[in-house]
């Protein structure tokens, strides 16, 4: 498995790998409160990623929320956030490129139009809660 792409070599978890920087954000936005999350590996499916990680807030205040945890834990894995686009009031979908993770927040009303896992069904798929200590893998067919 590759290694993550470093913000100028400070990363703290330098030997980590993409799957496990994409379940530490899951975690992270498992921890506050975001809603099915589930981690997509897109490594065969895509050439410009490796994971998404998908969530649904419950709100757009919520969804304002858990851009901040994902920008901290970024930081905290070593992760530069490649484009920036500020969250009006009423957007009901945050995208957020990490480069070879993608993390996509959205409310419930978003996460049920664009259906995302069934877009991407042929992706293996593994469910992140707060209290995963080891996450739940399964192939979605």
């Amino acid at each position: 498995m590759a290694d993550i792409a470093l913000n100028n070599g400070e990363a703290r978890l330098a030997q980590m790998t993409i799957n496990e920087a994409a379940l530490a954000i899951a975690k992270t936005l498992a921890l506050h409160n975001g809603e099915d999350v589930v981690v997509l590996d897109m490594s065969v499916h895509s050439g410009w990623t490796d994971r998404f990680v998908i969530a649904t807030a419950t709100s757009s205040a919520h969804l304002r929320g858990l851009e901040r945890f994902i920008d901290d834990e970024a930081g905290r894995l070593g992760l530069d956030r490649l484009h920036r686009k500020s969250l009006a009031d009423d957007d009901e979908w945050l995208l957020v490129d990490l480069g070879s993770i993608v993390v996509h927040v959205m409310t419930h009303a978003a996460r049920s139009f664009y259906e995302l896992e069934k877009l991407w069904f042929l992706a293996p798929a593994t469910t992140v809660t707060s209290t995963t200590r080891e996450a739940h893998s399964s192939k979605s067919s």
